[in-house]
């Protein structure tokens, strides 16, 4: 298990009223890997470059990715515009903090109310343009939005009782599913609008309305376990 203490972007003031009261959990797939690299980055990083233009980088990055996606419509060459969104989205959102921390210019309670809410912004951004996008409907899209951001509330809700915020679920972060909306958006520019279909429901659809309806069944079992266990306690 990885276990860290907070990065610039984790909760501040829980418990005891002090910063360093919170444990930061990250347990996803390539979580010890992707902090190696951000690491390694973080020194050859010019001075100018700041965190805060690094969080505003993962926001713009993602409107880039929504706008990419309902491009799209028009020619599917757009869908590579949409990868690169996600590149920038990871580079600026996964480094902001690590930089704030490597630099010593920690601000906790200004990065995590600030980071997070871009955070929730991105997700609605790229979610809706895949919805304007030829190859998933508008209301699946926003469905998948819905569980995805259900599961952030859930995060903020238990780190707030249990002082423990955890950064992934299942052994997914924000990068592993960056990396499979990647693969996605891969499968529609070489498979097209109609490459798959099952019956008359588009495979595309299919896939983003099964994550919706699993990242949903997650808050519940999730929220039922906290709940459970804090009832217990008290």
């Amino acid at each position: 298990m990885d276990v860290e203490r907070r990065d610039g972007h984790d909760p501040p003031m829980i418990g005891n009223g002090q910063p360093d009261a919170m444990k930061r959990v990250h347990t996803s797939l390539l979580a010890a890997a992707e902090r190696r690299l951000l690491i390694w980055i973080c020194p050859k990083l010019p001075t100018w470059v700041t965190p805060d233009q690094l969080t505003g980088l993962g926001l713009a990055a993602a409107m880039l990715t929504a706008a990419a996606y309902a491009l799209s419509e028009l020619n599917p060459l757009w869908l590579w515009v949409a990868v690169l969104g996600y590149f920038l989205n990871w580079f600026g959102d996964s480094l902001d903090g690590t930089l704030a921390r490597f630099r010593n210019i920690e601000r906790p309670a200004f990065g995590y109310f600030i980071d997070h809410s871009c955070d929730g912004l991105a997700t609605l951004f790229i979610m809706t343009g895949l919805g304007l996008s030829p190859y998933v409907r508008l209301d699946v899209a926003l469905l998948a939005a819905a569980g995805y951001l259900l599961l952030a509330v859930h995060t903020f809700l238990a780190a707030k009782v249990t002082n423990i915020f955890k950064v992934s679920q299942g052994g997914m972060g924000p990068t592993e599913v960056r990396l499979i909306l990647i693969a996605l958006t891969l499968a529609m520019f070489f498979l097209g609008p109609d490459g798959v279909r099952v019956g008359a429901i588009g495979g595309f659809d299919l896939f983003m309305g099964s994550t919706a309806i699993g990242c949903i069944m997650m808050f519940v079992v999730q929220t039922v376990k906290v709940g459970n266990t804090l009832l217990h306690k008290s």
